[in-house]
Parts: C-alpha cells; structure tokens; sequence
C-alpha cells in the first residue's frame, strides 16, 4: 500500500462536447449533444435532463427538446486530445492512457520536485484549463481502481483526493455501480440479495460473494471494496482499442434496420482510427440481448486495417452469422469494437470478394448478408468493384469533406433511408 495518494486519474469532462462548447461561444451554458444518430457525447447541462453516451438521438432529443446537435469533428478532438496529453507528460514521468481523454498518472516521488499530489493535480487542471481551454477532473488515491472512483466523484471539473486510511470512510457509502466491473446485470445480482451499497458488499466473505456473483467476479470484487489493486501505472500502454455501440430499444429490428446501424457504427469507429493513425486487425461484435445477457463474437484478419469496407463486410458476417439467435432472443444493443492496434499506414486492406466490394459501394448489404433472407435480392447497380487503393483514396476523400464541413456533408445512403440527414444548407428542403 503506498503511503501517499500519488496515483492521479486525469478525466476530461464530457470531452467532445467540452470541445464544442470551447470552439462556440454560443454554445456555452446549453445543453449540447455530439452526434446526430447515437449520442457520442453530452454536456453537463443535457446529461441533467438524463441524456447519457450511447443513447439513441431520437431518445435523446425527447428527453432534452432544447438540446443542440452538433456533428462530431474528430481530428478536432483528437487534436486536443494530443495538447492535453503533452501536459500529462510532463507533469508526471509515468503517464498511462486509457483512452483519448482519460489516462493515470504515477507522482510518487516528487514531493520535492513538483510537490504534493494534491498540489500537481491542482497545477495540471489550471494547465489544461489556460492552454488547451478545457475543463478536467482529477481523482488522488492510493490504488488506481480508487483514483479512478474518485475522479468521477469530482465530477464535473473538480479535484479529490483520498487520503490514506480514509479509503473505507470514502468507498463504502458508494453505491456498487461506482466500481469496476458492476454492470446492470451484477448490480441486479446484488440488489437482490440486499447488497446495494459497496459497505455492504465488503462485509460479505469472499467466498459468500463468489456463490452470488461467481467464481471471478466475485474475488474481483472483494478485492476492489477492499481498495486491493496491485496494479501499477504502465507507460506507453496506448490506447488497445476503438469501439461504438448503439442502444436499439425493446423494438424489433428489421434485417435492413440493423444493418443501417451496423453502417453507423463501422463508419464512425473507423474514422476515429484513422484520426488516431491507428489500423486494428481483431474486429469484435457485441451484442446484448432483451433478456439483459450479453454476447461478444470476433474475427481477426490478416492485415490490420482501418479501412471502412473491409471492418464493415467482416462486421456483416459476424452479425450475419448471430441472425437465428438475435431473431430468437431479441436485440437491445449492438456494438464494434476493433482491438489488436497498431501504428501505420490506414491504407492496408484485406483481400474481398467482388461482390462485397460492390455491396459497399453502394451502401447494400453483401450477398453473405442477405443470404437465406426471403423475397428477392436486391439488384446490384452496374457499380465497378473498388480495390485497396481505391478504398483507401475514398475513406481520405470522405474524412477531409467531414472535417472541414461537418459529419452530414456526406451520409451513406443506408443511413438516409433510415432517417439520417445530410447538412441543411447541402438540400435545403
């Protein structure tokens, strides 16, 4: 157990929707949501009418009527991912990142160089704050798991710091969803046994807890109420993957209605990769089903990529090959992660089928896709394949137009038919 708090988890708040609100005046004080479609990011002042990331726009914009949408700019995001991070390094000498906007800090050992961690953590949010213009939130602790809780209990644009000894007077009042690896499911579990705060999770025998919520997660859990983490901050982890997923609602699918969202989801995880410099070779399919379990399937290519035609046919087939078991038991959500990162060039494309090119070329649904569906196959239009340069060239093509004019400027047609519109001022009517 280290004798002092000088583990620091940085967290940027409600980051790329910080960043619009830093770019717009007019946005400041309102309530902002990034992303037409699935909600990517909301502001402090949406998320107080319950809009969260991930939720459905439409659901969204129920809840929050006077919400403004902005479309995503990516290489904007990532641009000031990069001036925070450059603030990270020096102010400690081990820096791990999770993600685009959060990472640990490792301060032990300069008391007197830099001072307490209180003191660092303090001078590197007014950094943040007067040089890339953003607001970030910091949590102090003794483990990683604990200054990661604590820098989402200073939430927004604070700074909190647990002493040692203070870690069970700060844990237990939580509820157990503040700690890692409680999701809706296991924290159903707990209620149902009575355990809803995470004092009470720590008064069970481990072996108790195994038997409620199993083998593994239960020694995780035990150990985490206990503020056991051995886990020391690691430099140069990186970031190990990129991911979106969309909630779907109680509602039925059609074929084509999930395959739209299939569109969105690819389309937007691989613009962010290619923002990164990143390409991936594991594409990975998740799925949660209306009875709340979950389902993950995945495929791992050849060559990594981050072209979009070849994660999107690779994502189809893995979707195509759950459709019996999603008709049966009912979809409420459908994610894509792609993991197995690498730095390099974007362009490295993995060797399709024609007809598959052809299919993403014209946004249709490839033949392994439509396989066993009813009724007659869509008719291919006279659209010559595209091969990896082209891809590539295209994927360029359409990141510059987004970047410089904003997300709708181009939309697949998929997504215009379920509903997604291109920017106003492109069809004003």
């Amino acid at each position: 157990m280290r004798s002092a708090p000088s583990v620091l988890h940085a967290d940027l708040d409600a980051f790329f929707a910080a960043v619009e609100q830093r770019d717009d005046p007019r946005l400041r004080g309102r309530p902002v949501i990034v992303g037409p479609g699935v909600v990517l990011a909301a502001s402090y002042e949406a998320r107080a009418f319950g809009v969260r990331s991930a939720m459905g726009g439409r659901r969204a914009r129920q809840l929050c009527p006077e919400a403004i949408v902005v479309a995503p700019r990516f290489s904007v995001y990532v641009e000031a991912s990069r001036a925070v991070f450059a603030i990270l390094e020096r102010t400690a000498p081990t820096v791990e990142p999770l993600s685009i906007d959060e990472a640990f800090l490792d301060v032990s050992g300069l008391e007197h160089i830099s001072g307490t961690p209180a003191e660092i953590a303090r001078r590197l949010r007014r950094e943040v704050r007067e040089q890339v213009g953003l607001p970030i939130s910091v949590g102090a602790a003794t483990t990683k798991h604990l200054a990661k809780i604590a820098s989402n209990s200073a939430k927004p644009d604070g700074l909190l710091v647990v002493a040692p000894g203070a870690e069970r007077a700060f844990l237990d009042p939580l509820p157990v969803q503040r700690l890692w690896g409680v999701g809706p499911a296991t924290t159903v579990r707990l209620r149902e046994h009575g355990i809803v705060t995470v004092g009470q999770l720590a008064g069970l025998p481990e072996d108790v807890l195994m038997r409620v919520v199993g083998r593994a997660a239960g020694r995780h859990l035990h150990a985490v109420a206990h503020n056991r983490d051995p886990r020391r901050v690691r430099a140069g982890r990186g970031r190990r993957s990129f991911g979106s997923q969309s909630a779907l609602g109680s509602r039925g699918r059609s074929p084509e209605a999930l395959d739209a969202v299939a569109v969105a989801l690819v389309d937007r995880v691989t613009r962010r990769m290619r923002a990164a410099g990143k390409v991936g070779r594991t594409v990975v399919l998740r799925l949660r089903f209306s009875d709340y379990s979950r389902a993950t399937r995945s495929k791992t290519l050849r060559r990594p990529t981050a072209t979009t035609a070849t994660v999107l046919v690779t994502f189809r087939g893995l979707i195509d090959a759950e459709r019996e078991t999603i008709a049966r038991r009912g979809l409420t959500l459908l994610g894509v992660t792609v993991t197995n990162l690498e730095r390099g060039d974007a362009g490295v494309q993995l060797e399709l089928p024609l007809g598959d090119c052809v299919a993403i070329a014209t946004g249709d649904p490839p033949a392994a896709a439509t396989a066993g569906r009813r009724g007659p196959r869509p008719r291919r239009p006279p659209t010559a394949p595209l091969n990896g340069g082209d891809q590539d060239a295209l994927d360029a093509a359409v990141d510059a137009i987004r970047d410089r004019y904003g997300t709708r400027a181009l939309q697949r047609a998929t997504l215009l038919a379920r509903g997604e519109q291109l920017a106003p001022w492109i069809m004003p009517e």
